[in-house]
């Protein structure tokens, strides 16, 4: 069994391995960027002439270990900018021995090597990690205006609510997706139900440098979820810039610098959203009052040349409050229109406040070593709380062409009143201990690393509905008053865990291509179920040399999901803490097929996948809240095709095109009806995001985001048998967005307050184009027969959105 005096072992084991490095009578450090600030990995830093050389990691750093540093040429080269050279002097080489020789070097995009270039550093080789331009968050129409909204138009992500930045990937829902920032995990409030009340995303698109993606098959680095892997990368700066940026749904302010001595670096971004625009096109009126704050901050400090220290913090107060008035709706069928009106009383006021901190010490001795440890802390106090009163009318419709009343009630079929309570108050506190290690020589790398974690959260749970129908009380007593839902509980949850993995990545350069082999293996443990979890993966790509450009990949592990608190919790809010992880088997085939079509480069990505899944959790899906059995009783599997094709449709700017196939189905044990589709059985999506410019002057763009999913299932509640029996109608949207550069790279102002300016957009979007009644859920009604009938619940309505961007 893992202990925690075993785990602290293994973690004074790998400290140890920090003393095994040369020292080196000359050290030549330093930083790699682009114009805007931004790390550049891969960079090639190589003595003129000599074969001594080394490439910039993920952060742009370099190293170079010389005997002596006079008379050297150093130059720094990447596919796709140009080439620079430093002559280092002999004052240089005597100050290098005293001290490490700082050389911070920003390199320029050369345009014409570049095309090729984007399309091709889209996925990292020997992975199913997609690199995606954080530039595009930019760009892309949307409500939210973040990094999900681009996540969204991928191959085999879902999502059916544009006001909620949560997605699910290949039949998996919310919870089942991890999010890295800087290698910390992030988290986000658990109460929360609907996406109205959701707010800001942690993640600030101002402050990311680097995005990857992978939507199943990811390496033993990444654990412990089912479905997918977003892993974000904020920018260390090498110079003072920042942005504002405002529209009518909201505003954000960065800024970033450095030190005197560039020792010390800041990233901060404050951001603030009020979407009570938008939400006044739902078909419930009322008082909207949402508001939504946001700041975070990330430092560094350089203590040594082979020391950093580096701190993350956020804080987020989401608060939303709403009074509804009214809601009414037209549905059912040309044999059988109705109407339901509704009428409201009381509010609904809901808080959300979260703190989240990191601290990161980084030791890199060399090019080939580096390890960090990372202490975070995470809290969150989250009150939900609402008091509503709704008296229904159910009409039936005059559905005669040629009537007078066409459209009009002439029959009322239903009439009741009902009454919505709750007091839900949640906090959790999560500490967690992560240490990282990265080791890699030529063309051999290793990675490895742990955590433990621990975690305390308390859960107050208070819900009822009253539900009157025709002047009785539902369910029905002749003496006393039932309430139709209740949910009361009182929990309490701790919990111990640690997990250790090891990474190894093996590339190879034949004769007939290049192959990359990369194993790994995780181990996790928790002490509330006591389980021990074993997760083998392991993935191989080949690039042939072939007349055709082609990359070749396959993976396959395993992925556990271990309870978090949702999970051990059921539908009536007990918690049973036998509950043990969610598994699955992932198999992963796809192809990267890059061509030419009218001299520009495009690229075409297809997978194909398997996922078996056991002791599965079954859950309930309203809106964006998932409600758990609490209980592993289900099997079931997700299978799907997945396509892509981007490139330059337009030239000099990406666009693409993804389409999606998939089924995914459980089946309940010690039930008669067999597999059933889960919640998130959607079988067809499609995707485009396309850009244009006026020909001729490229200061004029156009941004299109259409989005296409076939219906996900619903039924009557408490219907186990029929409860996936029926399908939402397909979820429709195109987003448009014109921009106009104001001030860019070959046009700066003379105006003396707009000459620090390097960049200012003004854009113009009409959300929701067509004006699409998109349902998102459905609310169930009795009529005086007792018949049930679902009446849809809609998303928003079109809406026309400024927004103007400027960055200094």
């Amino acid at each position: 069994m893992i202990t925690l005096k075993r785990i602290f072992v293994i973690f004074s084991f790998l400290w140890s391995l920090t003393l095994l490095h040369a020292q080196t009578p000359v050290r030549i450090q330093g930083i790699v960027s682009d114009p805007d600030g931004n790390p550049l990995s891969l960079v090639n830093v190589a003595i003129l002439n000599q074969t001594t050389g080394t490439v910039t990691g993920a952060d742009g750093r370099f190293t170079l270990k010389l005997s002596s540093v006079k008379s050297v040429v150093l130059q720094f080269s990447r596919v796709g900018y140009t080439r620079r050279q430093v002559q280092l002097s002999p004052n240089d080489s005597a100050a290098a021995t005293r001290r490490p020789l700082i050389i911070n070097i920003t390199l320029h995009q050369n345009t014409r090597q570049l095309e090729e270039v984007l399309i091709r550093a889209d996925r990292n080789q020997g992975t199913n990690l997609v690199r995606i331009d954080p530039k595009i968050t930019t760009m892309l129409p949307g409500v939210n205006g973040n990094l999900e909204d681009v996540i969204k138009s991928l191959p085999g992500v879902v999502s059916n609510n544009e006001l909620s930045s949560q997605y699910s990937v290949r039949g998996g829902n919310f919870d089942e997706n991890l999010v890295y920032i800087n290698d910390i995990d992030i988290y986000r409030p658990f109460l929360i139900r609907s996406g109205q009340q959701e707010g800001l995303s942690f993640i600030n698109p101002d402050l990311v440098s680097s995005v990857l993606f992978s939507a199943g098959g990811f390496s033993a680095r990444y654990g412990d979820k089912m479905s997918s892997v977003l892993d974000i990368r904020y920018r260390k700066p090498t110079f003072f810039a920042g942005s504002v940026s405002g529209s009518l749904l909201g505003g954000s302010v960065h800024l970033e610098g450095t030190g005197k001595n560039r020792r010390f670096s800041y990233l901060t971004g404050v951001r603030y959203k009020s979407n009570s625009y938008l939400l006044n096109t739902l078909p419930t009126t009322g008082d909207y009052h949402p508001r939504f704050t946001d700041v975070q901050i990330y430092l560094t400090y350089d203590l040594t040349p082979e020391w950093e220290l580096s701190f993350l913090g956020n804080l987020a107060r989401n608060q939303y409050e709403f009074i509804p008035q009214k809601w009414e709706n037209s549905f059912g069928t040309v044999n059988e229109a109705l109407e339901l009106r509704i009428w409201f009383d009381g509010k609904e006021m809901d808080a959300f406040t979260t703190w989240f901190g990191a601290v990161t010490g980084t030791y890199h001795p060399g090019d080939n070593l580096q390890m960090k440890w990372i202490l975070s802390s995470f809290y969150t106090n989250e009150v939900e709380t609402f008091d509503i009163q709704g008296q229904y009318l159910l009409n039936e419709l005059d559905r005669r062409l040629n009537s007078e009343s066409f459209a009009d009630s002439l029959l009322n079929i239903g009439i009741g009143t009902f009454i919505d309570h709750a007091r839900n108050r949640l906090n959790a506190r999560v500490v967690s201990f992560d240490y990282k290690g990265f080791w890699n020589k030529s063309n051999y790398r290793m990675q490895w690393g742990g955590r433990v974690q621990s975690g305390l959260i308390r859960d107050h749970t208070e819900e009822w509905m009253m539900l009157d129908s025709a002047g009785y009380s539902l369910p029905y007593s002749d003496s006393l008053v039932w309430l139709s839902n209740t949910h009361f509980a009182e929990s309490r949850l701790t919990h111990l865990q640690g997990s250790l993995y090891q990474l190894n990545r093996y590339e190879k350069k034949l004769k007939s291509g290049t192959l990359v082999l990369t194993g790994g293996i995780r181990a996790f443990y928790m002490n509330i179920n006591k389980e021990l979890l074993i997760s083998p993966r392991a993935s191989i790509s080949f690039q042939p040399k072939w007349e055709k450009d082609l990359q070749l990949r396959f993976s396959a592990g395993a992925y556990h999901q271990p309870p978090v608190f949702k999970e051990f919790r059921n539908l009536e809010g007990d918690l049973n803490p036998l509950v043990k992880a969610q598994k699955s088997i992932h198999l992963v085939g796809g192809t990267d097929f890059y061509f030419k079509a009218w001299t520009r480069p495009f690229k075409f990505t297809s997978e194909l996948y398997y996922k078996y899944l056991w002791d599965l959790i079954p859950y309930e899906v309203d809106n964006v809240r998932i409600r758990y059995y609490g209980k592993n009783m289900a099997r079931g599997y997700a299978a799907g095709l997945d396509l892509k094709i981007n490139g330059q449709f337009v030239p000099g700017v990406e666009s693409w095109a993804s389409l999606s196939i998939m089924k995914t189905q459980e089946d309940l044990m010690g039930d008669t009806v067999g597999y059933i589709a889960r919640p998130t059985d959607q079988r067809v999506n499609a995707a485009i995001f396309f850009q244009d410019y006026l020909p001729g002057n490229k200061t004029y763009k156009a941004h299109l985001n259409l989005l296409f999913g076939t219906g996900l299932p619903y039924g009557p509640p408490g219907s186990q048998e029929y409860k996936t029996a029926l399908r939402i109608p397909p979820y429709r949207r195109i987003d448009l967005g014109f921009s106009k550069n104001i001030i860019g790279e070959n046009q700066r102002s003379t105006r003396r307050f707009l000459k620090e300016l390097t960049d200012l957009w003004v854009s113009i979007e009409i959300f929701n184009l067509l004006n699409v009644k998109n349902t998102i859920s459905h609310i169930w009604i009795r009529d005086i027969s007792n018949r049930q009938f679902p009446v849809p619940s809609y998303l928003t309505g079109r809406r026309f959105n400024v927004k103007l961007q400027a960055k200094f």
